[in-house]
């Protein structure tokens, strides 16, 4: 077993003292929804939603250049750089907006994205010192749920990135967490019960441990035939394609994964990837250029969208 939560956190807090400290910046000016920098910000992240980031940057330029501490404006920016492989200064822009951050609720909304624009690089543990930043904050407010949130989404960058064991500890510290919520209903429980044993089986397969994957494949279908958590079936497919693709059964990871989300880039690749291994290109090729037309600023698209935009170069 991993080391409990309490010892993970201490732990990556010593390992995250050698981060540079965010420098102290004068709150951002205020913003009324009719400004000019709002207003453009706003056009902005609706080109941004229709996937056209170039469009987008154009808009946040003029709106910071109107209000150069527009808190917004820094954050939509370093996630359309972000879409476009412009790490750096996307990074350069979501620094300005941590350092702008009136209070850690706002914080948060600008560490969250500098945690995903490393996860583009599979950086997890520079990752790491921004989320666990959120996690604590959630902490010391007593908000569980969304420290678990966090915890979870820190432990799929981790995993997804190779780094199977502090992925295990990640998901483990996401589950403690969510159960310490105070008048916990039956529901909450099985959800992240079914969570939990979703994120075991992964790890399991990609550990090649195919019995191991396959209890905990079989727990967590257990859990949603509770009926507690009916939204949730649709991650099954999901669970049961990754699973059966680093197992090395590509024809049934196909077969799963196809009826996943298919509006999802990351299950988009893994299905490119299971044809890719089961030898057909053409079907990959197709599967890797779906990715490319969705532009989502998350662990799947972090994940998914630098991988299709090498193999499609690669030819």
């Amino acid at each position: 077993m991993s080391l409990p939560c309490l010892v993970r956190r201490a732990a990556l807090l010593a390992c995250a003292g050698a981060a540079p400290l965010l420098a102290q910046a004068p709150d951002p000016e205020p913003r009324s929804a009719g400004s000019d920098s709002a207003s453009l910000v706003a056009q902005g992240q609706k080109l941004a939603t229709d996937g056209k980031p170039a469009e987008a940057l154009a808009l946040y330029r003029r709106a910071l250049a109107i209000n150069p501490n527009d808190f917004e404006a820094h954050v939509a920016s370093g996630v359309a750089l972000d879409l476009e492989g412009r790490y750096p200064e996307a990074r350069s822009h979501l620094n300005r907006a941590i350092a702008l951050a009136s209070n850690d609720s706002v914080r948060a909304r600008a560490l969250r994205p500098m945690a995903i624009s490393y996860a583009f690089t599979r950086d997890a543990g520079t990752a790491a010192k921004y989320e666990q930043q959120v996690v604590d904050a959630a902490i010391a407010r007593k908000d569980y749920t969304g420290a678990a949130d966090v915890d979870n989404e820190m432990a799929r960058i981790y995993l997804e990135s190779g780094d199977l064991a502090n992925a295990y500890k990640w998901y483990q510290s996401g589950h403690e967490t969510a159960l310490r919520k105070a008048g916990l209903t039956q529901a909450e429980r099985d959800l992240w019960d079914f969570r939990w044993e979703h994120a075991e089986a992964r790890i399991a397969a990609r550990r090649g441990q195919r019995s191991e994957a396959e209890k905990h494949v079989a727990a967590a279908k257990s859990i949603l035939d509770r009926g507690t958590n009916p939204d949730q079936k649709r991650f099954f497919p999901y669970l049961t394609g990754y699973v059966a693709l680093y197992l090395g059964d590509y024809k049934a990871a196909i077969a799963d994964l196809q009826g996943a989300d298919q509006h999802d880039p990351f299950i988009l690749s893994l299905i490119a990837q299971a044809y890719e291994k089961s030898g057909d290109a053409a079907h990959a090729k197709d599967y890797y250029r779906r990715v490319l037309v969705i532009y989502t600023h998350n662990p799947p698209g972090a994940f998914a969208r630098p991988l299709a935009t090498q193999k499609l170069a690669a030819g």
